[in-house]
C-alpha cells in the first residue's frame, strides 16, 4: 500500500512538517504535462538525494484574487488538483493560502521565511515561467542566484511544446471551449474530469429512455456546449455512457447542466460524487423540432459514445487519494 499523501496548510504545525523535502512549485491548474516535468524533476531530485517530494501550490489561485470579478475558469478545483497531485509519486503536497499578506511578502522573505524558514527545503522545481512574491518579482533566474547561498539545488524546467505549440492551461481552456478534447487530452497527459454530485432533474431523460444522472457545474466552466463520450469514476467503480452537457435548447434553454446516460445501468445515484472524465466530443448541442427526431439522435449519439470508449478502454485520470 502505497503511503499516504500529506497536505500541509499554513495552519499545520511546524513539527509535522517533513524537514529538507524537494518542492515542486507552482499553481498547477489542471497538472498538465508542463507542471508533470516540474514534478518529475523534483521527484528525480528528492530520489538522487533521498528527500520526500512535495508539490507547493497556492489556493485560491491567485488569478482569482488579483481580479475577483473576472470569471475564471479553473481546470481543476482545488480537491482535483490534490488527487492528480497525489496520482504523480509526490509524498504530499503544501497548499498556502493565497491571500492580501500573500500577495504582499517580497520574493526575499518568501524564500527565506517560507521556502527555507519554515519549510526547510532542499531542493526546488519550478517551471521557466513561474513568478512569485509582491510584483512578481521572484523568478526562476532569483532561484538559481540564490540557490549557493542557501544551499539548495534548484532545477529549472523549460517549457514543454507539442507540435511545436507550447503547452499551458490558457491553451487547454482554449481546446476545452472549442471542442478540441482530443488537443486538451494530449497537453494534460489523461482525460479532462469533473467532480461533482448527482441532483435531481426535470427528468425528462427517463421519458426518453434516456434517464440521465444530473450534476450542476462550476458557473464559469467553459466547456464547450455539446455531446461527449464520458467514462465516470463510482468509487474504484467505472462506467460508461454519453453526456450532454448545455442548455437543452429542445426543451427550456436554461441554465448549463451536465445530463450523464450510463450504459447498461440501473440504480440511484442522486446525492453521489461522481467523477466524469470527457473521453471523445461528438457533436454540438443542436435543437430539435420533434421528440422523434431527438431519440434517433441519440440513439446515434450512443452508439458513436460506445464506439470511442470500445477504443480507449483504459482512459481515465490517475487520482491518488487524499484525506
Amino acid at each position: 500500500m502505497a503511503p499516504p499523501f500529506t497536505v500541509i496548510r499554513d495552519t499545520t504545525p511546524d513539527s509535522a512538517i517533513p524537514r529538507g523535502a524537494v518542492v515542486a512549485m507552482g499553481n498547477f491548474d489542471g497538472v498538465h504535462l508542463g507542471h508533470r516535468a516540474v514534478i518529475a524533476a523534483a521527484l528525480e531530485m528528492g530520489r538522487t538525494h533521498g528527500r520526500p517530494a512535495l508539490a507547493l501550490t497556492f489556493e485560491p489561485h491567485p488569478r482569482r484574487f488579483f481580479s475577483p470579478n473576472t470569471p475564471q475558469f479553473r481546470l481543476t478545483d482545488e480537491r482535483a488538483k490534490l488527487r492528480l497531485l497525489a496520482g504523480t509519486g509526490l509524498a504530499g503536497a503544501v497548499v498556502m493560502t493565497f491571500d492580501k499578506a500573500r500577495a504582499g511578502t517580497s520574493a526575499q522573505d518568501f524564500i527565506h521565511h517560507d521556502l527555507i524558514g519554515r519549510l526547510g527545503v532542499s531542493g526546488i522545481a519550478v517551471g521557466y515561467d513561474f513568478h512569485f512574491g509582491k510584483g512578481r518579482v521572484g523568478s526562476p533566474s532569483l532561484l538559481v542566484n540564490e540557490a549557493p547561498r542557501l544551499g539548495i539545488e534548484v532545477d529549472v524546467q523549460p517549457h514543454v511544446d507539442i507540435d511545436e505549440r507550447p503547452v499551458s492551461s490558457s491553451a487547454i481552456r482554449i481546446a476545452l471551449a472549442e471542442g478540441q478534447l482530443d488537443d486538451a487530452t494530449t497537453m494534460l497527459g489523461g482525460p479532462w474530469f469533473i467532480t461533482g454530485e448527482v441532483i435531481h432533474g426535470e427528468k425528462r431523460g427517463r421519458d426518453l429512455g434516456y434517464p440521465t444522472a444530473n450534476i450542476r457545474l462550476d458557473a464559469n466552466c467553459g466547456l464547450k456546449h455539446g455531446i461527449y463520450a464520458v467514462r465516470v469514476g463510482r468509487g474504484a467503480g467505472r462506467l460508461d455512457g454519453v453526456a450532454s452537457f448545455g442548455r437543452r435548447p429542445t426543451f427550456d434553454n436554461g441554465a448549463p447542466l451536465l445530463e450523464i446516460f450510463l450504459f447498461d445501468f440501473k440504480g440511484d445515484l442522486y446525492g453521489q460524487r461522481l467523477d466524469c472524465a470527457f473521453i471523445g466530443f461528438i457533436r454540438e448541442e443542436l435543437k430539435f423540432d420533434s421528440l422523434e427526431a431527438l431519440i434517433r439522435q441519440m440513439d446515434d449519439d450512443s452508439a458513436r459514445a460506445r464506439a470511442i470508449l470500445a477504443a480507449a478502454p483504459d482512459a481515465f485520470p490517475r487520482l491518488g487519494v487524499i484525506d
